[in-house]
This record gives structure tokens, sequence and C-alpha cells, in this order.
């Protein structure tokens, strides 16, 4: 039985390695490079979300809270990723060359991806349609800088779904208190 697992791991890394592969080779095209570093900027430390979250939370006054409780929860999912990174502490891919520097050397999960899904879910809860297709780009980002395995994206992804689902009603209605 345990020859079995061995073999679904040694698979499972293999799949990763060539969907990684696949999608790191379509940063070749000049285009598609500079889209995906440009993201990959934005995404550090959530601010292109905590910035829609904070802008949100600027211009539609009668759901500021709603709004603020949102960029709370992405926030709180890239943290909570950070914290994951450490105790996990999967090293990068080695096997592609990475099209960004990255601050970090551990891979799993996706901060990326954890605080663009918990945005995507909280701010797509707000009407903030255009959200969830940029968080989708900013997954893919992570791909074809090089910089993850599908499996961190997927896992980081499922991390910010999880946090912003959780976080769901208190978004909506507040506290206590409102």
């Amino acid at each position: 039985m345990d020859h079995l697992d061995d073999i679904d791991h040694r698979s499972l890394r293999g799949a990763d390695r060539r969907i990684l592969s696949a999608f790191h080779a379509r940063g070749a095209d000049p285009r598609v490079a500079v889209l995906a570093r440009a993201l990959s900027r934005a995404g550090e430390h959530g601010t292109l979300w905590l910035a829609a979250g904070l802008t949100g939370a600027a211009v539609d006054a009668g759901r500021r809270g709603a709004w603020l409780r949102g960029t709370a929860l992405t926030a709180g999912a890239h943290l909570v990723s950070m914290g994951v990174k450490r105790v996990v502490r999967r090293p990068r891919p080695a096997h592609v060359q990475p099209l960004v520097p990255t601050l970090g050397r551990h891979s799993f999960p996706s901060s990326h991806a954890a605080s663009a899904t918990a945005a995507a879910v909280a701010f797509g809860a707000l009407g903030a349609h255009a959200i969830p297709p940029l968080a989708a780009a900013m997954c893919v980002s992570r791909l074809v800088v090089g910089v993850h395995y599908p499996s961190d994206v997927a896992a980081g992804a499922a991390l910010g779904a999880l946090t912003a689902r959780i976080g769901a009603r208190w978004m909506r209605k507040g506290g206590a208190h409102g």
C-alpha cells in the first residue's frame, strides 16, 4: 500500500511540474510576460485587492462597512496563507526560470491566489463583477511567471475562498453592532 501512495505522489508531482511548464511557456510571448509580471507585482501582499476594497468603501458609502470587512477578510486570507507557508515550507519550482523576483522562498500555498480569491468572493458578492476575472488572471499569472506550482495556486485559491465564505455573514451584516 505504501508503494501505491508513493506512485500517486510522484505522479501528482510530475503533473504539477508539467502543467507549470506549459503555463510558463506562455511567458515566452512578451505581451503575456508583461501582463503576468504586472499582475504579480500588483498582487504583492494583496495590494491590488486591498486597494480595490478601500476604493469600494470610499465610493459606496451605503455599504462602506461591508467593503471594509471584505477588505479585512482579504487581508486575513493573505496572512493565513503566509502562516501556512511558514509551516509547510515547500520550495519554489526550480525547473523553470522565474520571470519575477519573489519576496520569499516558499511556494505553498500561493498568497497571491489566496488574497485574489478572497477578494473575488467578497467583492464579487458586493457587485464588483470585474474582480473575479481579474483574480483568475492573477492566479494564472503565478504559473506564467513560474513561481508557483498549480497545486500551490489551487490551495491558495481554496484558502481564500474558504476565508471569504466563512466571513460572508459578518461581511454583509457586520458584528453585533452592525
